[in-house]
């Protein structure tokens, strides 16, 4: 099975097949160890807090790969992950969604008002409500049939997943009372990340 071609110096389709497949299983792992964790009883003396805090982290790490798609093309040539970049975004909202059922449901036990209350008083609710509308978006135009519909105007809405990031990124700095070296972190990888938009690259972009 040949999954590297190396006269092009880049992946066959059978080698993106499988890419797109470990991406995949890779992507489930998180949350199948939570759900392992849960059966076992090993979350820790907050369990919640353990869901909220674990479905977050993964929100934000699929996040920045997502957001990584492009740098790696402009600046390395490198055009696979493109391929992923769906897979990617659609996982940044599936861990947003456990991490906003996790708040809902054993936080705040479906209470509206509570909620409400949350989103308007506290600013760190407030941007992360707004990162998870953002990605409900992206999620819901990011089939192929959407694409199609939206035509020329799918890219410019999609661009929107920057916003997404820094909302993330001060929902996680803002939550965080004390030790803010992890979000500071996130938010230095995301600062990286968005300063690529605004510099062209340097040579011109290569297959491998």
């Amino acid at each position: 099975m040949n999954i590297y071609d190396r006269n092009t110096r880049s992946l066959t389709e059978t080698g993106l097949q499988w890419l797109k497949r470990a991406a995949l299983l890779a992507g489930c792992v998180p949350a199948a160890t939570l759900v392992v964790r849960g059966f076992l009883g090993t979350l820790g003396a907050d369990p919640v807090d353990t869901l909220t805090r674990v479905t977050g982290i993964w929100t934000l790490n699929f996040l920045l790969m997502t957001l990584a798609v492009a740098p790696l093309r402009h600046y390395l040539g490198w055009f696979w992950p493109l391929r992923l970049r769906r897979t990617l975004g659609l996982f940044a909202f599936f861990y947003a969604s456990l991490h906003l059922v996790t708040y809902v449901v054993f936080d705040q036990f479906f209470d509206a008002v509570e909620i409400v209350k949350d989103i308007i008083k506290r600013p760190y609710i407030t941007a992360g409500m707004l990162a998870y509308a953002i990605l409900f978006l992206l999620a819901m135009t990011s089939t192929n049939r959407m694409i199609r519909h939206l035509g020329k105007r799918w890219k410019p809405l999609h661009r929107l997943v920057y916003i997404a990031g820094i909302s993330g990124a001060l929902h996680y700095l803002w939550l965080v009372k004390r030790d803010i070296t992890q979000p500071s972190m996130y938010i230095i990888a995301l600062c990286i990340l968005l300063s690529t938009r605004l510099s062209k690259p340097r040579r011109r972009p290569r297959k491998t």
